[in-house]
């Protein structure tokens, strides 16, 4: 499925193949999860099925009571009495025994579905692709994890409970009606017309408004974690007002939605009790006939009444079953078209092992376009020695930092193949890629904890002295003792509680302890000013000592580190020497070059 397919699931109106292939995709995700529980739900099948049998049984009970056991009783003849009464309170008993083994164990059941379904989506979204990210908002990878895998909570609690209760009450029931008396069972089937009419003009209508709903909550939700996940962003540039107000419209149209589902229910659930009224009152009518000729027992017409009034009963539950049926069905087809979401890197079945990577990099005819089309490198090559320190400079757009992507395996090469010590990246587990490879992003993402915690995090088995170490090594330790409780600090969510400067050089100690053979920094010190950048190059020195190491940086001051430089522009390399021979020359770097110092006058 491509990208512009998972963004296309937010539309309200789908062709008929679209629609066929999301339904296809949803029934192969719910057979997968009903697969394991098969034996589970067969037991909760027989529960309520005999559950729903005893609870039909109380009217044909009071039936027999009223005509043979009654006056058999008047004739001192109490024993059928007797069993009769004993028979009702049985049936009670032995109803409310089932329905309770049923409701718990399939609430067990449910829950396990539930948390099949929550764990995968979990586990498939970490393993999917960078691309898949940046075109999935967060919002809306958060409204699959949160409103509708409760949609589908909804139904398995409460609605598919009722609705397999119902539909076996309802058989039942019809079943002892027809068995007492075919005339009033004729009456209930002839009901059935203008049920037929109403159900189909609730169904028909409910479909539709239920996925305007699905589709009014996940915007009211994007628009909510966008704004608070760019809430500096706001702040600054005073957006306060007009999230107000675009928030409000996106709230209204949600509102005006659940109100013509409401309006729905408004029409459908009296129209259930007028057709269920007008019922009963035709089967007295027609039952009250024969009891006065004597051809029908008062007992069986009092039975009859009981049965055609508790038939239409579970109808306003089944009512609710179809629209929460109709909500969860939605959400499993928002579910499933993220879990069919292919990796774009996948894990080799077949990885091969390399011990002690040198940090040999070797780009081969690689060309590279996003799914877009849009061709960023176009048969590109590149030979980077082990050991080897290069900064990749040029505009915006020149290819940089998808060449930084290539090497650390966010992306594959769409032509071609990458080689780290001769192996093709695509033939190295993640897990070894990970510890051969590490890179460092303008975004220094701090995950909440203590600063020692997200210094481990490039070596989780790390003791104290270690992780002090690294910390030492870029400069950082004088700053993390200077913190309330030093490395036990808890950095907050998103490190709120350090700058972005002090965030970035917490992440170089996280690369610096992971020892890796290969070091991307991607715009690394960006977000340093210029006291911290200076404090940070004896650190650098440290950290890029030995390795292979790629730096993208604007900042051409953190260029003079480097044993090489390649100037990139529409993803071809264009000049490509030592810092000093670069600057020496008349080509763009040297350009660069002059109008950076001419800035700092």
């Amino acid at each position: 499925m491509s990208m512009q397919g998972v963004a296309d699931e937010d539309r309200i109106e789908l062709n008929k193949d679209e629609t066929k292939i999301m339904k296809l995709r949803s029934r192969k995700l719910l057979m997968s999860l009903i697969r394991p529980i098969r034996l589970r739900l067969a037991v909760s099948f027989t529960l309520v099925v005999f559950s729903q049998a005893f609870r039909a049984v109380g009217p044909a009970l009071i039936a027999f009571g009223i005509d043979k056991a009654l006056p058999e009783a008047i004739h001192s003849q109490m024993t059928p009495l007797f069993l009769v009464v004993g028979g009702y309170l049985f049936a009670a008993l032995a109803t409310a025994s089932l329905t309770y083994s049923f409701l718990k164990f399939a609430a067990r059941t449910n829950q396990n579905v539930l948390f099949d379904l929550r764990q995968r989506l979990f586990v498939h979204a970490q393993r999917l692709s960078l691309e898949f990210h940046e075109t999935y908002t967060s919002g809306r990878v958060i409204a699959r994890q949160t409103s509708d895998l409760d949609a589908i909570k909804e139904l398995l609690d409460t609605g598919g409970n009722e609705m397999i209760a119902g539909a076996l009450y309802m058989i039942f029931t019809g079943t002892a009606l027809y068995l007492l008396d075919a005339g009033s069972f004729a009456i209930l089937l002839v009901s059935f017309i203008p049920l037929w009419f109403l159900t189909r003009w609730f169904q028909k209508n409910t479909k539709l408004r239920y996925r305007q709903t699905r589709v009014a909550s996940a915007r009211l939700i994007v628009k909510f974690v966008e704004t608070m996940t760019g809430i500096r962003a706001v702040k600054a540039f005073r957006k306060e007002k007009d999230n107000e107000s675009e928030y409000a419209v996106l709230t209204e149209d949600y509102r005006s939605v659940n109100a013509k589902v409401i309006q729905l229910f408004g029409i459908y659930d009296p129209g259930l009790t007028m057709i269920g009224t007008v019922t009963v009152s035709f089967i007295l009518l027609f039952g009250g006939f024969r009891v006065i000729d004597g051809s029908l027992g008062i007992g069986i017409l009092t039975a009859a009444i009981l049965y055609a009034r508790r038939f239409f009963d579970p109808m306003e539950g089944m009512a609710m079953f179809y629209n929460a049926f109709q909500s969860a069905e939605s959400a499993l087809e928002k579910i499933s078209g993220v879990l069919e979401e292919a990796e774009s890197v996948p894990e080799p079945a077949h990885p091969i092992k390399l011990d002690d990577p040198a940090g040999h990099l070797k780009f081969k005819d690689v060309e590279f376009h996003y799914s877009n089309g849009k061709t960023v490198l176009p048969g590109f090559n590149l030979d980077i020695p082990a050991g080897q320190t290069i900064a990749l400079v040029g505009t915006t757009g020149a290819g940089k930092s998808t060449l930084a992507k290539l090497v650390s395996r966010l992306y594959d090469p769409s032509v071609g193949k990458l080689e780290l010590d001769g192996v093709d990246l695509r033939d190295l587990s993640n897990l070894q890629l990970r510890r051969a490879i590490v890179m460092v992003t303008q975004e220094a993402y701090l995950f909440s904890g203590t600063v020692a915690d997200n210094i481990a995090l490039g070596k989780p088995d790390a003791s104290p002295a270690e992780i002090q170490a690294a910390a030492k090594a870029v400069g950082v330790h004088e700053f993390i003792m200077s913190m309330p409780d030093g490395y036990d600090t808890d950095v907050n969510k998103r490190g709120g509680r350090v700058s972005a400067g002090q965030r970035q050089l917490i992440s170089f100690a996280r690369a610096f302890i992971a020892d890796p053979a290969v070091l991307i920094l991607d715009e690394a010190t960006a977000s340093l000013d210029i006291p911290s950048e200076r404090l940070v190059q004896e650190g650098l020195q440290t950290l890029l000592k030995g390795r292979t190491s790629i730096i993208i940086a604007h900042r051409l001051s953190t260029v003079s580190i480097a044993d090489r430089v390649l100037v990139m522009e529409h993803g071809e390399i264009i000049e490509d020497d030592t810092p000093a021979a670069l600057i020496a020359g008349t080509g763009k770097f040297s350009r660069m070059h002059a109008a950076w110092r001419a800035s700092l006058v």
